[in-house]
């Protein structure tokens, strides 16, 4: 059986919504994804966020990409102030 680790890869999130999160990601056909869709919560209202990968790079063994948050492909983030 492979190892899991090398079956796996770390997303960075470098901006956006989720800017400062990472994640545990499944490669695909070998590869990190060169683009990945998030769903998050934003004041409540479930939203679909589009990152793109801007780098990739390996630590200690393990794949780490960055990705950058594509807002134009993305749901609008509106903050309603009238509840806040």
């Amino acid at each position: 059986m492979a190892d899991a680790a090398a079956a796996t890869y770390v997303a960075e999130f470098i901006d956006g919504p989720l800017e400062g999160d990472f994640e545990q990601r499944s490669l695909v056909h070998g590869e990190p994804e060169r683009r990945v869709g998030m769903v998050a919560a934003v004041d409540g209202l479930e939203s679909l966020f589009w990152y793109d990968a801007v780098d990739q790079r390996e630590v200690n063994g393990q794949i780490r990409v960055r990705f950058r948050f594509d807002a134009d492909d993305s749901d609008p983030v509106e903050h309603d102030d009238e509840n806040d």
